[in-house]
């Protein structure tokens, strides 16, 4: 099938593209609709759940960083060493403490 695209105006044409990329989508979402529905129905043949099948991933919480520096005047200013160094740090650092002085001990 060959259409005359030359007789369209740029108007058309566009609307005749955005026809065929909605087309296009709705296509491919029918499709993987279908392959899900087998699949999850072949899982439950099997006995088992599509989810147990891929291994769903769980999501982690991600702790916060325990402190690993603490400021020996002003012990609730801390740093866990992480990203840019506080202005207290690279203070005391530029008056020749070093960081190994600053270790809070576990």
């Amino acid at each position: 099938m060959k259409i005359d695209l030359e007789s369209y105006s740029l108007k058309e044409l566009k609307k005749i593209r955005g026809d065929v990329e909605k087309a296009i989508s709705s296509f491919e979402q029918r499709k993987l609709a279908e392959a899900r529905s087998e699949l999850s129905a072949k899982a439950s043949e099997l006995g088992y759940s599509l989810d147990d099948l891929l291994g769903a991933v769980a999501t982690r919480k991600r702790t916060p960083a325990k402190p690993k520096y603490r400021h020996p005047a002003e012990p609730e200013l801390t740093w866990t060493g992480r990203g840019r160094a506080p202005l207290w740090m690279v203070e005391l650092e530029s008056n020749g403490k070093s960081r190994s002085e600053l270790l809070i001990a576990n």
